[in-house]
This record gives structure tokens, C-alpha cells and sequence, in this order.
């Protein structure tokens, strides 16, 4: 039992440093002047052909009735489509490190999302927590010695917008479920149906990446994101299943300080005292609005 427990630790920390790395990334892929349609419909693409390998070794099928893709539009569109495009443009304009931290505010915007829709008790302790994450933001915008460039702080409310959608897509799958389908099968179809929707826009926009040489640091990033993505959020899947929600869910954590870690090695950023005071505000938000109560156990497939 000490062995499995070693060996979820190990899979929790690959996680968040898999995901830990999409915004340094990110920053790296805008910084060589490619936009947010171009890398989504890559991000898509490469995704797909990662979990379909994965979705195939296993001996899975990947339905294709109406519902399923219906519900695969609508995880690719608030998933990934849109909140991407916020954040990569984000990037454009942010420090990687604050767009990490500002991603932590995800569990403490689906609490109120949980309340209205009526599928949470309002909490105290949770409410708290979520002031806490709206602190470290101010924190961030108001000082002016916060930000490199006090006017980045009028690009804040924009990175604001992948948390929120990403709030909305975790209700919204624990609503309405995911129509029988496994997480494999509902990351391979939304990938699958987001190329489909982002090569229009990429091309149209003047924004699509052709995947032909020279490759350089940008492609690269391209490639990096994409298939950490797949393969944390598959690991991660598996994890649920074996550790349970409560105990994934601590990779909130982990993701962050990765965040930090990678934008610092990777990109040599700095922060002023005031962004450090904020990180310490969202991790103890987000110790706040975790859950505390472990749910039903999950049937191993």
C-alpha cells in the first residue's frame, strides 16, 4: 500500500509539472509571433493523435452518435477553444508566472458556478477561500511596482476569462455527466471536432502555423504543450481512479509552483515582492475551497 501511495505521489507531481508547463510554453509560442488560432488547432491536432494512439492501444472505440457530438463541441468550445484564446492572448502581454497563478483561481470560481446551479451548500470556510484567490489578484493589478509594466495590469481581466471557463466546463461535466464516455474517449472527441472548428478560424485569421520547416523554439513549445497536455490529463484520469478526486485534486498546487518554476528556468523571470505576497494569498485560497469529504468511490474500468 506505502509503494501505491509512493507511486500516486510520483504521477501527481508529473502532473502538475506537465501541465505546469503550458504557459511558459505558451509565452514561448506568442513570444515567436504565432497566435492563438494557429496554436489551438495544433494544439488539437497533436492531442488527437496522442489519445487516439492511447484510445487504440487500449482496444477503445470513440462513439459518434449526435449526443457525443454535441457534447464534444461543446467541451472543445468552453474546454478549450475560447479559454485558450484568452490566454494565449494574455500571453502576449502577461509574465508566464502570473498567468500560473491567476489559473489557480479555477476551483474558487467553480464554487459560486456550483452555488447558483445548486449542486454545492454555501460554505464559509470556501467563501473565504475564494476572497482569498480575488486578493491575490488585486495584489497583482493595484501596486505599481506588481507588474514589469504597471499598463499589464489592463490585460488581467482578459487572463481571467480560462479560469472562469474552465469553472464553467468542470460544473458543467459533473451536471450533466459525460454521456457514458470515458475521459480518454471525451478528450479524443473534443480534440477531434476543436481542429475541425479552429482550422477554419486559423486560416481565415491568417493565423495558421504550417507544420513544414525551419522549426524553431516556437514549434517546439507547439509540441511540448500539446502532448504534456494529453498525457498529464490521461495520468491524471487514472489517478481519480485509484486515489481518489480529493487526493488529485492537490495537483491545483503543484500545477502552480511548476508554473512559477518553469517561467523561472526556462524564460529568467523575476517578480516584485507583491507577486509573491499573491501566490501565497492563492495557496491559501486554495487550500480553503478544496474539498474535505473524499466522494463515492470510482469503479476502476
Amino acid at each position: 500500500m506505502r509503494r501505491d501511495w509512493g507511486l500516486y505521489v510520483l504521477i501527481l507531481v508529473f502532473c502538475g509539472a506537465a501541465w505546469g508547463l503550458g504557459q511558459p510554453m505558451a509565452k514561448i509560442a506568442v513570444g515567436g509571433g504565432y497566435r492563438h488560432f494557429g496554436i489551438i488547432f495544433w494544439q488539437f491536432a497533436l492531442g488527437a493523435a496522442l489519445l487516439a494512439a492511447i484510445n487504440a492501444a487500449r482496444g477503445g472505440r470513440l462513439p459518434r452518435a449526435p449526443r457525443h457530438l454535441a457534447f464534444y463541441t461543446i467541451i472543445a468550445l468552453i474546454g478549450t477553444l475560447l479559454p485558450n484564446s484568452a490566454s494565449y492572448t494574455a500571453a502576449i502581454h502577461l509574465p508566464s508566472g502570473i498567468l500560473s497563478i491567476v489559473l489557480s483561481l479555477i476551483p474558487m470560481l467553480a464554487f459560486p458556478i456550483a452555488l447558483a446551479l445548486g449542486m454545492d451548500r454555501f460554505s464559509a470556510t470556501r467563501l473565504l477561500g475564494l476572497a482569498l484567490g480575488l486578493g491575490a489578484i488585486v495584489l497583482i493589478a493595484a501596486p505599481e511596482t506588481s507588474l514589469p509594466d504597471p499598463a499589464m495590469a489592463w490585460w488581467l481581466p482578459l487572463a481571467l476569462v480560462a479560469p472562469l471557463f474552465y469553472a464553467v466546463e468542470g460544473n458543467f461535466v459533473a451536471r450533466y455527466g459525460t454521456e457514458g464516455l470515458d475521459a480518454v474517449q471525451v478528450l479524443l472527441g473534443a480534440s477531434l471536432v476543436g481542429a475541425g472548428l479552429a482550422l477554419p478560424l486559423a486560416v481565415m485569421t491568417g493565423q495558421f502555423i504550417s507544420p513544414l520547416p525551419p522549426w524553431g523554439a516556437p514549434d517546439a513549445a507547439i509540441v511540448v504543450s500539446s502532448l504534456a497536455h494529453a498525457l498529464a490529463y490521461t495520468a491524471y484520469v487514472w489517478l481519480v481512479t485509484r486515489a481518489g478526486s480529493v487526493f488529485a485534486a492537490q495537483v491545483s498546487y503543484i500545477v502552480t509552483g511548476f508554473g512559477i518554476l518553469w517561467a523561472k528556468l526556462l524564460l529568467s523571470e523575476t517578480y516584485s515582492p507583491w507577486v509573491w505576497a499573491a501566490l501565497v494569498l492563492m495557496m491559501l485560497g486554495l487550500f480553503l475551497v478544496q474539498p474535505r469529504k473524499p466522494p463515492e468511490p470510482v469503479p476502476v474500468a
